[in-house]
């Protein structure tokens, strides 16, 4: 069995999901190729290599020079006609399953979403996740190339060396594809992103304003961390769309979630669920981010977070 990863990246920066994609492809079958899009890709090739790439296909095209999803689409698309995998997976990020739709749509093909087990054969047997992560569905998938993508820290990147041949891989894209480009982007301080953070102050409704996320943000530096959002916050302008955490935002999964003032609604909760350990600070000792959380203070987060800070700020000398 062929299984074909498509990696995502961002003008050459490999987005760590994919390493995820590839562990995955690699629990349907040891052997496994990529594809990469764009020249800017190329410097990846070791790094996939070592997460279990036999074989790197470099796809290069002017049209592939940043992102674009009918570009991105079309090349997959080109890339699945020339080498008749007979899978191909991404990870079900925002830019994964918009790819691998476009690629879908293109190949007349099906494609199921956020997978987190398959069962391969003739038919594939799939759990996925559904209602933003509400339920766990099984379905039954039948094509000449299955189409999936896997959901987002559903799966422990690991690596696994393999020998990452390089093959590049010619075609030609038509100029129109270029219609759909990134314009423009919103650019977070270097260092930690909030996918990929250790550690998570999450604000919420509560918090009140924009000036009064000064404390999350002074505890979140002192711990390594970063600040997200629910969506209450984006909404009321407080802060931007990229440090929200939820169905619609940012999935994170870090070791330490400590949610402040958030009272975990399904669509925040589905973002943050992958937490490894949370922490609610909360008035309201029913709210369901309470109930969920592993550890929880009820009191005022204005006086609990700068008390977490101050005593961080003792111990430390």
């Amino acid at each position: 069995m062929t299984v074909l990863v498509l990696i995502e990246h961002d003008r050459g920066s490999l987005n760590p999901a994919s390493l995820e994609a590839l562990t995955a492809a690699r629990a349907i079958d040891p052997q496994i190729e990529a594809l990469t899009l764009g020249a800017a890709a190329d410097g990846l090739a070791g790094e996939l290599a070592a997460n279990g790439a036999a074989v790197v296909h470099q796809v290069h095209a002017d049209l592939l020079s940043d992102y674009g999803p009918e570009a991105w689409g079309e090349a997959t698309a080109q890339a699945v006609r020339a080498l008749k995998p007979d899978a191909v997976l991404a990870c079900g990020t925002e830019r994964g399953n918009e790819v691998m739709a476009q690629a879908a749509a293109r190949l007349d093909l099906p494609m199921v979403a956020n997978c987190i087990e398959f069962v391969p054969g003739d038919t594939w047997t799939i759990t996925r996740v559904r209602w933003g992560g509400s339920l766990l569905e099984q379905c039954t998938l039948s094509a000449t190339t299955k189409l999936v993508t896997v959901a987002h820290h559903a799966f422990e990147a690991t690596p696994s060396q393999a020998a990452g041949t390089v093959a590049p891989l010619p075609m030609t894209l038509d100029p129109a594809l270029a219609r759909t480009v990134v314009a423009d982007r919103v650019e977070r301080a270097a260092g930690v992103t909030l996918a990929t953070a250790p550690l998570v102050v999450g604000g919420g409704r509560a918090v009140g304003s924009a000036e009064a996320f000064a404390p999350l943000e002074e505890l979140a530096a002192r711990l390594g961390g970063v600040v997200g959002c629910s969506r209450a916050v984006t909404n009321n302008g407080w802060r931007n769309h990229t440090d929200q955490v939820g169905q619609t935002g940012t999935r994170i999964a870090p070791d330490l979630y400590i949610a402040c003032g958030i009272s975990g609604a399904i669509q925040h909760w589905v973002g943050a669920m992958a937490s490894k350990k949370i922490l609610a600070i909360n008035t309201d000792p029913e709210a369901n981010m309470v109930a969920k959380a592993d550890y929880a203070v009820i009191g005022d987060l204005h006086k609990v977070v700068p008390a977490i800070t101050a005593e961080i700020i003792r111990r430390r000398g």
